[in-house]
């Protein structure tokens, strides 16, 4: 009895630190969304969303190497390889376009239809699933795509702020958080370029720092004197950017946190959950209008993802690989074991 006791404790344990990390991934997420939107808008009108994102990514890298020499088990790991510097890299470039589109889209949708749209994530991640890891679902999964893309369909004709550009990027951003999603699930499970949380966050964000420097010298000029007009106006300013980047960083690194204890699917139903909980929020803070029509398609969107879950979760435990797509993440090295959804 005792040593029954003793085995299931760990298990005991693993799991309240994973429902601990989820349970603060959605405190922080939901708070950088809600902050985001603030300044991008209703705010003090800082209308800057690519040099937004270059201080949460500074804040990133600034964090990230302060932690790092705190204690010897947060110190961060080399990089492998040139082929895995460069998955880093490619990881960046899409997270940047990611966040940036993202947050451009803040500044024409309300936060509720904002996360609506984002509750798509899972069609996206079968796709890319499929194209850079060959994984193949079985056909009840592909069906329960389609309540989701319809469900937002019929939640955008209700929606009465509807703005063509801002649904355009936040689709974008969506489909980028997909294809994230599934690169950094390969570069922290795959044995051959597992890298810990701490440091893929560090390391993408230092290249993100140099690409978003560039982005917003040529998109957004004059990002540096506009803040520095609202800090002289209100010195409370930097206060909230800078509380605003460490929700970020937290925001981020809680991110891969939760991808490492679970898988780049479980992370999206989660993110969907986590969705829903922000859209009330939202609703509750700006105020926003939401009609039975957009209800109804929310509602039936997050059904659609609850369904591809379980979908998953009844499927093989090795899902079927294409021949033909098989080994196009890189040729000739080892690919990330299939990810499984559990706890269910």
């Amino acid at each position: 009895m005792t040593e029954a006791k003793a085995k299931a404790t760990p298990g005991f344990s693993s799991w309240t630190a994973t429902l601990a990390v989820i349970a603060l991934w959605y405190a922080a997420n939901i708070s950088t969304i809600i902050s985001n939107r603030w300044l991008l808008s209703s705010g003090p009108g800082f209308r800057q969303p690519v040099f937004l994102t270059l201080c949460h990514m500074s804040a990133c890298v600034v964090m990230g190497f302060v932690a790092s020499h705190i204690h010897p088990s947060l110190a961060l790991k080399p990089v492998r390889s040139k082929q895995q510097f460069y998955k880093v890299c490619f990881l960046a470039v899409i997270f940047c376009a990611t966040i940036v589109l993202g947050n451009a889209s803040l500044k024409y949708l309300h936060v509720s239809f904002n996360q609506a749209i984002g509750s798509t994530t899972p069609f996206y991640t079968a796709v890319f699933s499929y194209l850079l890891q060959g994984v193949r679902e079985n056909y009840l999964t592909y069906a329960s795509l389609v309540p989701i893309m319809g469900g937002i369909a019929i939640a955008s004709g209700g929606e009465i702020d509807f703005h063509l550009l801002g649904f355009l990027l936040c689709m974008a951003a969506t489909a980028g958080r997909a294809l994230k999603t599934v690169i950094q699930s390969i570069l922290m499970t795959d044995p051959s370029e597992k890298l810990d949380p701490m440091s893929l966050l560090f390391y993408m964000s230092a290249v993100s720092v140099a690409l978003l420097t560039g982005m917003t010298v040529v998109l957004e000029p004059n990002a540096l004197t506009q803040a520095a007009k609202l800090y002289a106006a209100d010195s409370s300013f930097a206060t909230y950017m800078a509380i605003n980047a460490a929700l970020a960083y937290f925001t981020n690194l809680l991110n891969f946190v939760v991808t490492k204890y679970t898988s780049a699917l479980t992370l999206q139903v989660l993110g969907n959950a986590k969705g829903v909980v922000a859209a009330v929020v939202s609703v509750r803070v700006f105020g926003n209008t939401v009609t039975t029509q957009g209800i109804l398609g929310y509602a039936i969107t997050v059904a659609g993802v609850f369904a591809y879950s379980e979908a998953k979760r009844r499927g093989k435990a090795e899902p079927t690989r294409s021949p033909s797509v098989h080994g196009l993440m890189s040729a000739g090295e080892p690919q990330a074991s299939p990810q499984v959804l559990i706890g269910r």
